[in-house]
């Protein structure tokens, strides 16, 4: 620190034995008068001190002066005050500014938006790492494989990519994942079995990832759209209907199998009518009462989503998903979706997409005491990614008002591909 505090010339008695040579940060000035109108203490001291806020002893404190409080006030009362900087003079307006009468206004509230202390005092929505839930993409090969549509993210090898992944995102507080696994062809099928098989590729990541990594909350998708050989989310019948019970009974066996590996929290991503009473009810049979279910409550049939299909190589062979997925145009038929999940035993609502449907995330926040989550889609991060890459946006700026937004609606965590960017984000901030 540069600056200097000068002390007036102090009009109480001296300190007997006091010595400024002995005082780091102390030293006798001689040659200047301070003229006062007020009567005068007697024993009037001879010298003025000078203290530099830089000036420090070998142990790095000042040390004090041994000077009372009774004797600095009685020195103030005395008309002898110290110095202080003097107010600034007010910043001049540019030539031309026209001369006017204020406006007289009862509330100005750019007041509490003046300087950052007061609007960081003021901020009603704070976001943090432990807001953030990692989308993370698995397949059985060695390799990380780069996603064409989704630059920075990866198919992981389940063995070494998602564990390194893993690590990078925990040590910037990112403690929640979701995994989303690439199925081999060969492991398809119109019933999507693979889906519950205990030694699977969804089950093995998680039972290495708790092995390295108990506080990790693990997530999973219940759906058989990645294990189906027709790319959907149930199981197809011969005229193009999905069949809604049927395919809950195998998402029941799918939500076990990934509880048994050692699931923190179920997703049923799927759609289908029941599924949440169903899945609780199977879970609780087998003993996973513990085991969270955080339902897509409204899941709307959206074209955002394109490139989270090319990742997991899982775009329906046929038709589209508007049978089970809700209409982008509804609004009210979400509240019909909550009310059944809540019903039924879920314990976190889920909206997807994310930021074209804040209206959605405000609704059930405001409707249901459950905690709220959303899901920031492969599409929004593409486009957002996209528009950085042309210098159209700023990336980092709009990535964090994206979340922001969010979590502004009324979203506790929210999946984003940006997790890990954002967290380091928010680190460097705090650093």
């Amino acid at each position: 620190m540069a600056s200097t505090i000068v002390n007036a010339p102090c009009m109480v008695p001296s300190v007997k034995g006091f010595d400024s040579q002995n005082y780091v940060g102390l030293r006798p000035i001689s040659g200047l008068k301070f003229s006062s109108g007020r009567t005068s203490i007697s024993g009037r001291c001879q010298r003025l001190f000078v203290v530099r806020a830089s000036e420090r002893r070998d142990d790095g404190h000042v040390k004090k002066v041994e000077i009372s409080v009774e004797e600095c006030e009685a020195a103030v009362v005395a008309g002898n005050v110290p110095e202080a900087p003097p107010v600034p003079p007010k910043p001049a307006a540019p030539v031309g500014t026209p001369l006017i009468q204020p406006l007289q206004l009862s509330r100005r509230p750019r007041r509490n938006r003046k300087s950052p202390v007061l609007r960081a005092s003021f901020q009603e929505t704070s976001i943090s790492p432990a807001n953030f839930v990692y989308p993370l993409f698995i397949h059985e090969g060695q390799e990380d494989t780069p996603i064409g549509a989704m630059p920075g993210c990866y198919r992981l090898g389940w063995r070494h990519g998602l564990v390194e992944e893993v690590a990078k995102a925990m040590d910037v507080g990112v403690k929640s994942i979701v995994l989303f696994p690439k199925v081999p062809d060969a492991l398809k099928a119109p019933t999507g079995d693979e889906a519950y098989n205990d030694n699977g590729l969804v089950p093995r990541a998680i039972r290495l990832l708790k092995d390295k990594y108990p506080e990790l909350v693990i997530y999973t998708d219940v759906a058989l759209d990645p294990y189906s050989s027709d790319g959907h989310d149930g199981i197809v019948r011969e005229d193009g209907v999905i069949m809604n019970d049927e395919t809950v009974h195998q998402l029941c066996k799918q939500a076990v199998s990934q509880a048994r590996a050692g699931a923190d929290v179920v997703s049923p991503s799927d759609m289908m009518d029941g599924r949440v009473g169903a899945i609780r009810a199977a879970l609780d049979a087998e003993g996973f009462q513990h085991v969270n279910i955080m339902s897509y409550t409204a899941k709307y049939a959206s074209s955002f989503y394109g490139p989270f299909r090319e990742a997991l190589d899982s775009n329906p062979r046929f038709g589209d998903k508007k049978t089970y997925q809700m209409n982008p145009a509804n609004y009210r038929e979400a509240l019909v979706e909550a009310h059944e999940d809540e019903v039924e035993g879920a314990d976190i609502l889920l909206v997807k997409p994310g930021l074209p449907y804040l209206d959605i995330i405000r609704l059930l926040r405001d409707k249901s005491p459950l905690p709220i989550a959303a899901y920031q889609v492969s599409g929004e991060y593409s486009m957002i990614k996209a528009g950085g890459v042309l210098k159209m946006i700023d990336e980092e700026r709009v990535m964090m008002e994206s979340l922001m937004c969010l979590r502004r609606a009324g979203a506790d965590i929210i999946l984003t591909y940006f997790a890990l960017q954002a967290a380091r984000c928010l680190c460097g901030e705090k650093r």
